[in-house]
């Protein structure tokens, strides 16, 4: 089979740099977890570096700014790391540290990247005051959620529920709950954990219940394809099993068209040097859902990726795809 190509790198650790950077720039998005989660690169590079000056620079993103609306109906994903990107090519930034299922499947020419650290808890939360499970919630009670692989996958099983748009950042979002505007809402995990926010999941849906998004609870670093430094510089902070998973759910994205106006979901596991992958496409008002596994050999992940989505696309995800106006990406030669 012919990989679909992506831009992403392949890490191997290495004991040592080359050289020893003096000054590392990280753009970050301004929100409280984008803050935490550049610190946290930021105290790992500054381990790895002591005589380096790590410094953070903060910025506002289109995607934190437009509230009204949801993501697929103002830009995508890509709203939320434009601005970052831009800094990195102005060279007032080196890198750019993202949540990696903000990233859009494809990246823009020039551009590379790498999952930085362990992969958090990948799963969604189910957040609520009244109640401590979705079949709780009585008829017409309203989730909010900001994703529309969510929404179909909540209206596919609860079709008696009302599913409303939710936006903001994580700390927005739990204040409309608080103030009574929904009866549950859905959010990351790994964005309640990393916050010191997890005593507000009530219950961890299971991904055989709620298929997480692309990359969910994974960190992303994205740099200039043409800087050899970096790459040898961020090396050490690569943990193989978070690379394979994500470089799998990252090319079966990518080989769906996967984007905000799809929804789709893809879950992958490392289990030694074997990976489990799961894997659905849906239509918005989950009346279609296609849904799929496989397993394989870690080093053949992005194959597997890449396989799994090839086989939605047989089983009827073309259909809905089409439907939804997005063209899978065709395979390409090396």
């Amino acid at each position: 089979m012919n990989p679909v190509v992506i831009t992403f790198t392949k890490f191997s650790p290495v004991d040592s740099p080359v050289s020893q950077p003096s000054k590392i720039v990280i753009a970050t998005r301004e929100s409280k977890l984008a803050l935490w989660q550049a610190h946290y690169i930021q105290d790992r590079l500054r381990g790895l570096y002591p005589g380096c000056d790590v410094a953070v620079l903060g910025m506002t993103t289109r995607g934190d700014q437009i509230l009204d609306r949801t993501l697929n109906k103002v830009g995508g994903k890509g709203l939320f790391v434009k601005e970052l990107e831009q800094a990195l090519e102005r060279g007032e930034a080196d890198i750019a540290v993202h949540s990696m299922k903000d990233v859009p499947a494809e990246l823009p020419a020039g551009f590379a990247l790498m999952v930085a650290g362990a992969r958090e808890d990948p799963r969604d939360a189910f957040v609520s005051n009244q109640f401590a499970t979705l079949a709780e919630l009585p008829r017409g009670a309203i989730v909010g959620t900001s994703s529309l692989r969510r929404e179909s996958q909540l209206r596919a099983r609860f079709p008696h529920l009302k599913v409303e748009p939710l936006r903001g950042n994580v700390e927005t979002r739990l204040r409309k709950l608080d103030d009574g505007q929904y009866a549950a809402i859905i959010l990351a995990a790994a964005g309640l954990k990393r916050l010191g926010l997890a005593h507000r999941i009530r219950m961890a849906l299971p991904p055989e219940d709620s298929i997480p998004a692309v990359g969910q609870g994974a960190l992303g670093i994205e740099y200039r394809a043409e800087r050899d430094d970096l790459v040898a510089w961020l090396a050490p902070l690569t943990e193989q099993n978070a690379m394979f998973a994500v470089l799998a759910e990252r090319a079966f994205s990518k080989r769906l068209g996967g984007s905000c106006d799809v929804p789709l979901g893809c879950h992958a596991v490392c289990y030694g040097d074997m990976l489990s992958l799961t894997g659905f496409v849906a239509s918005p008002d989950g009346s279609q859902l296609i849904r799929r596994s496989l397993r394989g050999e870690t080093t053949q992940a992005e194959e597997l990726g890449i396989q799994l989505a090839q086989q939605l696309m047989a089983a009827g995800a073309a259909e809905i795809l089409s439907a939804l106006g997005s063209n899978p990406v065709p395979l390409r030669e090396k």
